[in-house]
């Protein structure tokens, strides 16, 4: 069993999730669908021949936002 983080954000009118730990997102119509098609996903992802690497531990996390002059 692997433990990782993710964050959910809302994108247009989708709901974006995306995991912390290693370069894997997915999308659904409400938040909890979101998840559940992360989980999908990584299972997919882990399923794959040589994806049993350690992950990175994340023991904290943090959101922000910040403004930038473009």
């Amino acid at each position: 069993m692997k433990t990782i983080k993710y964050v959910v954000y809302k994108e247009d009118k989708y709901y974006v999730s995306q995991c912390l730990n290693i370069d894997v997102s997915s999308f659904g119509s409400t938040i909890q669908e979101a998840i559940d098609n992360l989980n999908e996903a990584l299972a997919l992802y882990f399923d794959e021949p040589g994806s049993q690497m350690e992950l990175p531990v994340i023991n904290e996390t943090l959101i922000g936002e910040t403004s930038i002059n473009v």
